[in-house]
């Protein structure tokens, strides 16, 4: 009965999914079409599934540094400099000249603290680096006064729609001291970035005679900003 059972069973699976007669070495689909083992190959993705998904990958939208502005009721930024400290050269730093036998080699005026300002307000409003907005190879920029990069990343602010919360300034250099010159350069700052001095603080440290820095070969500042928003 088992034997008689299995061999009906067998009977109709053949007459609805299978041919008659099977042939070695081949495999079939449900449509009974029989196909060569070794003519089976890895088929390639459709070519209009490939196009559409690179299509979706490129209209991905990116958001500019301008939008997130709008919506941002404050930004920070950081900034830094270093410079090579030369014979024969002013010594220039936050717009004022410091006398020292020895000042900053550069494209423009070396003015380090100052060129680290700007990269400060221009990295919290999201936009490129002082090299690139001002870049060394015009000669436009040659020896020009680092107070006209201050005036146009502090327009860039504006227009933006933000001003000074505050700023914190460091300088890092051996030789000459600061002090005797640091109210004069917090007022210059405060100038040229149109703020009241209760904003801008500045500080200034040797590095114990470590590396160029302290060995009077360099000088660098690092600067940090907060942009509130108008």
């Amino acid at each position: 009965m088992a034997i008689a059972t299995s061999l009906s069973v067998t009977t109709q699976l053949r007459s609805k999914t299978f041919p008659k007669q099977l042939i070695p070495g081949a495999c079939y689909t449900r449509k009974t079409l029989p196909c060569h083992k070794s003519r089976l190959k890895s088929s390639p993705l459709p070519p209009v599934a490939v196009a559409a998904s690179s299509i979706s990958v490129q209209a991905e939208p990116r958001t500019t540094p301008a939008a997130s502005a709008k919506v941002l009721p404050f930004r920070v930024g950081h900034g830094f400099d270093l410079h090579r400290l030369e014979p024969g050269y002013p010594l220039i730093i936050g717009g004022v000249n410091i006398p020292h036998d020895r000042g900053c080699e550069a494209h423009s005026d070396g003015d380090v603290l100052l060129h680290c300002v700007v990269d400060a307000i221009l990295g919290a409003l999201g936009l490129p680096d002082i090299g690139q907005i001002f870049p060394d190879t015009d000669p436009k920029w040659k020896g020009a006064a680092s107070s006209v990069f201050v005036e146009e990343a502090v327009r860039l602010m504006h227009e933006a729609g933000y001003e000074i919360g505050n700023l914190d300034a460091t300088l890092i250099l051996q030789r000459p001291k600061v002090s005797p010159h640091k109210e004069a350069i917090r007022a210059k700052l405060c100038h040229l970035l149109g703020s009241d001095p209760s904003v801008i603080n500045l500080k200034a440290k040797t590095h114990e005679k470590v590396d160029s820095l302290g060995e009077n070969r360099s000088i660098a500042a690092h600067t940090v900003v907060l942009l509130m928003r108008k």
